[in-house]
């Protein structure tokens, strides 16, 4: 292992920890500057927040890139409890990089790690930033993800509810045969493109799963 990624959305403290229900940032700090003395990489994922941490992005930037870190901006996905606050949150990282062309230079980058984001350097901190549009742009032609809960299921997209189950051909013997076919059936079932919607009427998700029940 080269690279980990770190959620977090804040520096203050008293928001983050409204953001994640009891989180300690001091805690996370710790562990990115523990995760770099042991000479991994650190990315750095912020959702955009429309009210919450909309004007931190320009500082996440700068602290990010001043710890030699990546940063990667994601917009708001409709999984789980949606409601109006949710909604409220929901900030097109368009409106985002418009605002931060205004403070920096902005150079787009042909670079790809194989993910969804589309990156940029910015000249005055020499660092990379990540932008992840499922909502405003989606990417779903070019996504070659897929994603396993700590339970062995296999989701195919984050916005669809089709899963593998990867535990009982796990269990049925000990050879890795029946679980590398139920992989490979799996991903012949990967979908053309997610589900998400931003729906004001009737403040639904997309999905009624949670992001943490997949995984961040």
């Amino acid at each position: 292992m080269k690279r980990i990624n770190v959620s977090l959305d804040t520096l203050d403290r008293d928001k983050f920890r409204a953001i994640t229900r009891w989180g300690e940032l001091d805690k996370v700090l710790d562990g990115i500057a523990a995760a770099k003395a042991a000479g991994l990489r650190v990315k750095i994922n912020a959702v955009a927040l429309k009210g919450v941490n909309e004007d931190e992005i320009p500082a996440l930037v700068d602290w990010a890139h001043g710890g030699g870190m990546d940063l990667t901006l994601i917009e708001v996905m409709p999984l789980g409890d949606i409601g109006d606050d949710r909604l409220a949150q929901y900030l097109p990282l368009s409106m985002v990089r418009a605002r931060l062309a205004e403070r920096f230079t902005l150079d787009e980058l042909d670079e790809r790690t194989g993910g969804p984001a589309r990156y940029v350097r910015v000249k005055e901190t020499g660092g990379r930033l990540g932008f992840i549009t499922p909502m405003t742009h989606n990417f779903c032609e070019s996504c070659n993800r897929v994603r396993i809960t700590c339970t062995g299921t296999l989701y195919m997209c984050l916005g669809q509810e089709d899963a593998a189950d990867l535990r009982a051909p796990l269990r049925a013997s000990e050879s890795n045969d029946a679980l590398y076919a139920a992989i490979d059936e799996a991903i012949t079932r990967k979908p053309k493109g997610h589900d998400f919607v931003i729906d004001r009427r009737r403040k639904r998700p997309a999905l009624a799963r949670h992001m943490s029940v997949t995984g961040g």
